[in-house]
């Protein structure tokens, strides 16, 4: 008996790099949605404001202290149970069960990757000395003008490689959208692999897709590292 099915291997690894654009596409918009959101996040920790510092803290203890699997489950399951009340409150009829799974997982890891990088942004931002605002200010930028400017390029420095971390960590998070039944990488491979229970196939097929596409990552965010060396020697 043969232990694994070569043809049926090359064949899965091309179904399963189907799904990479999913991936991908899930990744991008998550970013996009959580960039802003785990920056403002950020500020309301070092700036201490009242109330939404609190939020803040209980939403990151949140997202730190459970499984992505169990926020996957929760999120997914109450989310159409609230759009469905609010919908009927107003006589809306809409069948809100038939959404496509793609937004939820847009929400779903959006609220995941902003409660991360908000420690990544306060983390990086607390490496830039305070006297740079402060004397930016003194020269007439406005607050917005001197993190644009000064403070963010140089916060930007220290927080890339967490970024990086990060963005990978959502990309293989990404894996777990089959429990939404989200056309990803995993679940292609898994249905492929149902037909003759070729998972052992399958899965190293989803490794190797894995692979690849976290190590390209890793390298395009290198390039970026060296880009942004020139600010290195204004945060030393």
């Amino acid at each position: 008996m043969e232990l694994i099915n070569v043809k049926f291997l090359i064949d899965t690894f091309f179904v399963a790099l189907s799904g990479v654009p999913v991936a991908l596409l899930v990744t991008c918009v998550s970013l996009l949605i959580a960039v802003p959101l785990g920056f403002f996040l950020a500020l309301t920790r070092i700036n201490e404001i009242p109330v939404l510092k609190n939020i803040t803290k209980t939403y990151v203890s949140f997202v730190r202290g459970t499984p992505v699997i169990i926020q996957i489950f929760v999120l997914y399951s109450s989310i159409p149970l609230i759009l469905d009340g609010i919908l009927k409150n107003y006589n809306i009829d809409y069948a809100i069960y038939d959404v496509n799974p793609l937004w939820y997982a847009y929400i779903i890891f959006s609220f995941n990757t902003a409660a991360v990088l908000s420690e990544v942004f306060r983390s990086a931002l607390q490496t830039v000395p305070k006297g740079q605002l402060e004397a930016a200010q003194a020269v007439g930028l406005t607050t917005a003008q001197a993190y644009r400017r000064i403070i963010i390029p140089q916060a930007l420095v220290a927080a890339l490689p967490n970024v990086c971390t990060a963005t990978i960590n959502l990309i293989k998070a990404t894996s777990l959208g089959y429990a939404i039944s989200l056309q990803e990488i995993t679940l292609r491979a898994k249905v492929a692999a149902n037909v003759g229970y070729n998972y052992l196939e399958a899965y190293m097929d989803i490794f190797f897709v894995y692979l690849i596409l976290c190590m390209t990552v890793e390298y395009l965010f290198k390039l970026s590292e060296r880009r942004l060396s020139r600010y290195k020697s204004v945060v030393a």
